[in-house]
């Protein structure tokens, strides 16, 4: 049952977020005597694994109890940035100050001016701040993509967010439009140009002379857009 590549895995999306997906690796062990998860840091990925009797049902409800803890510790494998009070997330590539106010009275991370503003216990600011920018990543890609797709008179037939480092995007033969929730973090005419690819391939599943030209209709960034990905 040990896999050779990651599968990708809807987890619950928290307070704010809607479902996120997360590459989990399953292994059937023979000593194991009850399921267990951990996160594998070098490769980024969950790795759940089943004794002989158990199923993945019994793995996924693991993995569906656990799903704040999960995504915690994905967004906090990046070397970069640290979600704890005090540090610097760039959001759109502005940088903004985490702050904790364990005082106010929400459920949720909030944005203002400069800063991401968070509630509750001081140790469930990592996770509330992932959570903060999956949701705020899906609001942006979801104007984004609507506003492509109707230029090019196409319709998505859904849109998911992934926990990926190497890969910003992708489109699916049925129309699935997948991408990076960390793009939120890049300048907003990057994830403008990574949406345009991607929405373009609904017209195009292809890197034809006409798919081209229907990213360049939709953004003009394509290049310098293209440089900074690669960069990052």
């Amino acid at each position: 049952m040990d896999q050779s590549e990651p599968e990708t895995v809807d987890l619950p999306g928290g307070e704010q977020a809607q479902a996120v997906s997360c590459p989990v690796r399953w292994r059937r062990s023979t000593r194991a005597r009850r399921v267990s998860l951990r996160i594998d840091a070098r490769a980024g990925e969950v790795v759940v694994t089943l004794p002989p009797r158990a199923g993945r049902r019994a793995g996924m409800a693991l993995l569906t109890t656990h799903a704040a803890w999960v995504m915690e510790r994905l967004a906090a494998l990046s070397p970069h940035i640290a979600l704890e009070p005090g540090s610097e997330v760039p959001l759109g590539g502005v940088p903004h100050v985490i702050r904790h106010v364990p005082e106010a009275e929400r459920d949720a991370a909030w944005l203002e001016p400069g800063a991401i503003l968070v509630p509750g216990k001081l140790e469930q600011v990592p996770r509330r701040v992932a959570e903060f920018l999956r949701a705020e990543a899906m609001r942006r890609i979801q104007v984004l993509s609507a506003g492509h797709a109707a230029l090019l008179g196409v319709k998505a037939k859904a849109l998911r967010l992934k926990d990926t480092r190497s890969r910003w995007g992708s489109c699916a033969p049925d129309g699935t439009l997948a991408f990076s929730w960390r793009l939120v973090m890049a300048p907003d005419w990057v994830l403008d140009y990574v949406v345009a690819h991607e929405v373009a391939h609904l017209r195009e599943l292809n890197h034809s002379d006409r798919f081209w030209a229907h990213v360049a209709r939709l953004t003009p960034h394509r290049d310098a857009a293209v440089e900074w990905l690669r960069a990052n």
